[in-house]
């Protein structure tokens, strides 16, 4: 199991977990009934295909091993196992919160301290 998994999160959908106190999930993960993660050698390519221009964006780190059986790797794009979180995140859960801007070459730029 890798050592933190991730979340990108519009800025607005994380607005909305902070006051809520838990992580619901952006409207893709209501609508497929868990919340998306990718690990650290997918998340480049998951803010590349479906945050792609996108500016405002937040990346949270989690810890999976806390998540227990609630947390399923499951296969996605390409048949790559993608950990699938099937519960509510509550906010103490969070390992790391970073801003995720968008380059002048339009790529997003992790923050050096995630490793990504």
């Amino acid at each position: 199991m890798p050592d933190l998994i991730y979340k990108i999160l519009r800025q607005t959908e994380w607005q909305v977990a902070r006051a809520g106190g838990k992580l619901t999930g952006a409207p893709v993960d209501i609508a497929d009934g868990f919340i998306h993660f990718s690990t650290a050698k997918q998340v480049r390519e998951t803010a590349s295909r479906h945050f792609s221009g996108e500016t405002n964006l937040i990346l949270l780190a989690i810890d999976p091993e806390p998540l227990g059986t609630a947390l399923q790797w499951e296969p996605s794009r390409g048949g790559y196992l993608f950990p699938h979180l099937y519960a509510v995140l509550p906010l103490d859960m969070i390992a790391g919160v970073y801003e995720l801007p968008l380059g002048d070459d339009g790529v997003h730029k992790f923050a050096a301290e995630t490793g990504i």
